[in-house]
């Protein structure tokens, strides 16, 4: 699949085109580029894709590596239409000073949750093993197991907790797959 400039892309998308955000629904809700439509690499298989017939489509993530990662799925995904990866993603997207929609009412994306609470927590166990007791190093060594268990298995139990969080508890996002 081949890449396309964020400048190109926005004059395919002003022809026509369909953009398709392959980030999650909680990535696509807080920013996203005006009229993407929400695809999730984690749902693409199950979902139907509809295109304006002849019309190209453009795929597009936070950086450009998780479109980078999956050209032979997003192609199979666009069939038969021009397929394009929009370079660098929202990212470049941003850099060419080309519109972005942004909600800061939704909540921060849950990986970044997961950064912020596993860093804390590491912290505050190691501020504490040092000036509480020396147990209390363990905090720091249960969330570096859990991470180190999170990335063998694709599980992370704190990522689990944090989505059951009232402030993620948000009605479910739609992923809008139909061309209209």
């Amino acid at each position: 699949m081949k890449t396309i400039t964020p400048q190109d892309a926005a004059a395919l998308l002003r022809d026509g085109a369909t953009l398709v955000d392959v980030r999650e629904p909680d990535e696509h809700a807080r920013e996203r580029i005006p009229g993407a439509r929400s695809l999730p690499l984690s749902r693409l298989e199950e979902a139907e894709l509809a295109v304006h017939d002849g019309k190209p489509v453009l795929f597009h993530c936070r950086s450009g590596a998780r479109t980078a990662g999956n050209t032979d799925r997003l192609g199979a995904k666009a069939g038969l239409c021009e397929a394009y990866i929009v370079e660098g993603g929202l990212d470049a997207w941003k850099q060419a000073g080309l519109p972005v929609a942004t909600d800061r009412r939704q909540p921060l994306e849950l990986m970044r949750q997961v950064q912020i609470a596993a860093g804390s927590l590491v912290v505050l166990g190691v501020l504490l093993g040092a000036l509480v007791s020396p147990w209390l190093y363990a905090l720091a060594g249960f969330v570096g197991a859990g991470l180190v268990f999170a990335g063998v298995t694709g599980t992370c139990g704190l990522a689990n907790l944090l989505r059951m969080m009232p402030w993620n508890r948000v009605p479910n996002l739609p992923v809008v797959t139909s061309a209209g």
